[in-house]
């Protein structure tokens, strides 16, 4: 296991301070925006689109995470102009075709993620790990911010990073999102966890954004982790 890195969720940023705070981002070394792209159909909500995917690139260098929770993306990814190192995450919920879509991704110039929902078991995407850079496991289910974890995703990411160390496949990612508190991090983090979506649990609760960041850092990156299978 790799760093652990913080993939800011631009959905839950006061609009007002965008440029203050993705200023801030790449001071502090974030690794990623996370962009959540939702339709109203997949998930009960309608976020992020197009437009905003353009103006964070032209305003800033950090690689996007677009986490497309939308039906039949394959369709769409045109539309986002995918660059190279970006991460682009589908679900498998939402297209029939996932290792197709995944092949897309990867022919655009991005790194392929798979993304799975609370209930949906990891042999919903056992076929395709050789096809991706990363898994996206949703530890909420998708829609809204503020919800409480699923806490039976956390044993999903411990057995999820198993799986793919048993089939040699080290180098890929396990990502995780929904209710990321410091403490919920820790633990996801011993189980086997890469990159953590922060949103109104941590990065953008109330009080001092970069002392949230910090905290992260220092707690994350001196924690002894090994994965218990």
């Amino acid at each position: 296991m790799g760093t652990p890195r913080l993939s800011p969720s631009m959905m839950c940023a006061d609009i007002f301070r965008l440029g203050e705070t993705i200023r801030l981002f790449e001071k502090l070394g974030v690794s990623y925006l996370h962009i959540d792209v939702m339709d109203g159909s997949f998930v009960p909500n309608i976020m992020l689109g197009t437009s905003e995917v353009r103006q964070m690139r032209e305003f800033s260098s950090l690689p996007l995470d677009i986490h497309l929770m939308i039906e039949e993306p394959g369709d769409k990814l045109e539309w986002f102009g995918p660059q190279k190192g970006d991460y682009i995450s589908v679900h498998a919920e939402t297209t029939r075709h996932l290792q197709r879509v995944l092949a897309k991704i990867r022919s655009l110039g991005a790194k392929p993620m798979a993304a799975v929902n609370p209930a949906t078991p990891l042999a919903a995407i056992e076929e395709v790990f050789p096809d991706v850079d990363a898994v996206l496991v949703m530890t909420v289910n998708p829609g809204y911010a503020g919800q409480k974890l699923v806490p039976q995703t956390l044993d999903k990411i411990r057995r999820l990073r198993a799986m793919l160390d048993d089939r040699g496949l080290t180098d890929v990612e396990i990502e995780v999102d929904g209710n990321i508190t410091l403490e919920n991090a820790v633990q996801m983090r011993k189980a086997g966890a890469d990159i953590f979506v922060a949103g109104t649990s941590l990065i953008f609760r109330k009080g001092d954004m970069e002392e949230h960041i910090l905290n992260f850092n220092r707690e994350l990156r001196n924690l002894d982790v090994c994965p218990t299978r």
